[in-house]
């Protein structure tokens, strides 16, 4: 697709950036950065930048945006700050990491706010220029952390990043207000020298972001590089660190950095494409599913149309009455979109249309934390809805795997005929890793035919079409594209009468139906749960579904290395469960469910199965980190 701007990972050597000449180098299997700031110091865009030179680069690598929801919280303050984590390694990696071995901080607010996370030893880098008395004195700092000796146990780089972006910009015809804007770029630049990632990417990004604004591109760039050059000759670092390329973790083949949200409209793209129907997004823009619509919309040569309605119920509404004409219909929301969506995804249910509802969730209830992660509309999606109305659940599990969870949303969708809730969330919409970009030939097919003609013969030999007479195999009903001559039909939301589709109020009819409806929906053909037991002697199985992935692998790898044994599976349908997932639970004596809610898969497994699953949960708005995870795995082993 023209649409991606891949990087061939093979049998090729080792790219390698040009090494400081001046400065020590010491090798790094892997590494952890923080960037921090206020709202408006840009940390967002210079995380991103730096994920982006360093997975063309070849490093494996995993990030974590984290910002408020306010457009411009006060500057700084501690509500105020965003920040960034990018983990970045020689070798496959899964999580953003737990602490971070270097934060850049870009005032008082942001070193206060992030001081808990880090380790000792740390290294942190300050815009010294932000320390006045009035900035430490609005975030509770009595005397200023760069000289009362609190950050001893630290390896402290006071740099004025302020001061050198200012004199770096003094030729441009630019404010001291302009030029201070991009003391993100110098930073990024002495960064880009410690961790000699390549700068040629970031020069061409702000050439072409600011290329209607000449002099502010010219700016950017060259703060960019005074930061690189700073850090070549400036005495402050005594060593740039060198993180070698994981070609080793990476399959042959072309690949590109790409977060969650962008992978799921590229796996919409794609469904549409292999399914030749053309995609329709109904959506209302909500954090953090917004990006979605975004992107989408920048893609009509796909065949891609998007709606931006003037609120959830519309939004749905038209996604809807796109499926009914034909189209792969999709619209995308949060948790509060979906309790507003609720009535019109039970009226997909009895309509049994195909409908892929996208919920990035996100805090909540209520509003809750827009900008921050949950897992807790699970019961949400199996259950919102009045009446018997079942519906399909998948669920991604990295950034990445967002691109085939979409595909096989779309696959459930048009084969069954039935609305599908795919549960994505801010972790993943957000983060970001390397994707393996697949081949066409690798995607599945999914075509499905219109019926043209009719379909049922009655006892006067005469032919009709009934809207619900039902595959024998799928139970799905025939499509039909409204216009199609004799294939006329009635829709609603009142009850339908089995096969001929009429208005029926039979309780004998209503109660068939309603179990056909659920039949459908249990007879879903998805794969049997794989299980990792290495050793196939682990009392103790940890289940997961979503984002939850990374955090439970890399603590089972911790445990496994430190000699327990432990086993781990991971789901992404949660209805219709897979078949085999009973004879899973049943070989182990214990079950530990890690998710970021109060345990609701856990309610499931219990009452579908009647295990005593143990719920490891977190509720704080951010991933697990692997390390508590693994002691809480530790003492559920030790009990």
């Amino acid at each position: 697709m023209s649409l991606l701007t891949p990087v061939d990972i093979g049998d090729v050597a080792e790219p390698s950036p040009p090494a400081p000449a001046r400065s020590v180098v010491r090798r790094r299997d892997r590494v952890v950065i923080r960037f921090a700031g206020d709202s408006g110091d840009g940390m967002q865009l210079t995380g991103d930048r730096f994920t982006s030179e360093t997975a063309s680069f070849g490093n494996d690598l995993s990030t974590l945006p984290n910002y408020p929801a306010e457009i411009r919280a006060p500057a700084g303050t501690l509500p105020g700050v965003s920040s960034f984590q990018v983990h970045f390694a020689d070798h496959d990696i899964l999580t953003p990491g737990d602490e971070p071995d270097v934060l850049v901080a870009m005032n008082p607010a942001a070193l206060k706010a992030n001081m808990a996370d880090l380790p000792r030893g740390a290294e942190i880098i300050v815009d010294s220029d932000e320390f006045s008395a009035r900035a430490l004195q609005k975030v509770g700092y009595d005397a200023s952390p760069l000289e009362d000796g609190s950050l001893d146990a630290y390896r402290l780089h006071p740099v004025p990043l302020t001061t050198l972006t200012v004199e770096a910009l003094k030729a441009f015809d630019l404010t001291r207000k302009e030029a201070e804007r991009s003391k993100n770029m110098f930073a990024l630049g002495l960064l880009s020298w410690m961790y000699h990632r390549p700068t040629e990417g970031t020069e061409k990004f702000l050439a072409s972001k600011f290329a209607k604004k000449p002099e502010v591109a010219r700016a950017n760039i060259a703060a960019f590089r005074a930061g690189w050059n700073f850090g070549e000759t400036t005495e402050e670092f005594a060593a740039s660190y060198e993180v070698a390329p994981a070609v080793k973790a990476f399959r042959p083949g072309r690949y590109r950095n790409i977060s969650g949200n962008l992978a799921l409209a590229y796996g919409l793209i794609a469904a549409s494409r292999q399914a030749e129907l053309p995609l329709y997004l109904g959506s209302y823009p909500i954090t953090p599913a917004t990006d979605i619509l975004h992107e989408l919309s920048r893609h009509k040569n796909f065949g891609v149309r998007t709606f931006q309605a003037e609120d959830e119920i519309a939004g749905i509404g038209a996604a809807l009455g796109a499926a009914f004409g034909g189209s792969l219909a999709v619209t995308t929301t949060s948790g509060p979109g979906v309790a507003l969506k609720s009535e019109t995804i039970g009226l997909a249910v009895s309509l049994e249309l195909p409908l892929v509802v996208v919920d990035i969730q996100r805090g909540g209830p209520s509003t809750g934390l827009p900008t921050k992660t949950e897992q807790a509309d699970l019961l949400q999606a199996m259950y919102g809805r009045n009446g018997e109305a079942p519906v399909p659940v998948v669920a991604p599990r990295t950034p990445a795997d967002c691109f085939d969870a979409a595909v096989e949303a779309a696959r459930i969708a048009l084969t069954y005929r039935t609305p599908v809730m795919l549960l994505s969330d801010g972790y993943l919409a957000n983060g970001a890793e390397p994707w393996r970009i697949p081949e066409q030939d690798e995607l599945p097919d999914l075509r499905v035919p219109f019926t043209t003609a009719p379909n049922h013969v009655l006892e006067d030999g005469s032919e009709v079409f009934w809207p619900y007479k039902r595959d024998p195999e799928t139970l799905a009903r025939p499509w039909a594209v409204p216009g199609t001559p004799g294939l006329e039909h009635r829709i609603g939301g009142i009850e339908k009468q089995d096969g001929t589709g009429n208005i029926s109020y039979d309780p004998a009819n209503h109660e068939f139906m309603v179990r056909t409806r659920q039949a459908k929906i249990d007879g879903i053909a998805v794969p049997d749960l794989t299980v990792d037991d290495p050793g196939g002697d682990a009392k103790l199985l940890v289940l997961g579904w979503g984002s939850t992935y990374g955090p439970i692998t890399a603590a089972v790898r911790r445990l496994r290395g430190a000699g327990e044994r432990v086993a781990q599976a991971h789901l992404r349908h949660l209805n219709p469960f897979p078949k085999n997932l009973g004879e899973v639970l049943a070989r182990y004596d214990k079950v530990v469910v890690p998710e970021m809610n109060l345990g609701q898969l856990s309610v499931l497994v219990r009452a579908r199965y009647l295990v005593d699953a143990r719920s490891v949960t977190q509720v704080n708005g951010m991933p697990f980190k692997a390390d508590a995870l693994a002691d809480s795995l530790k003492e559920a082993i030790h009990g």
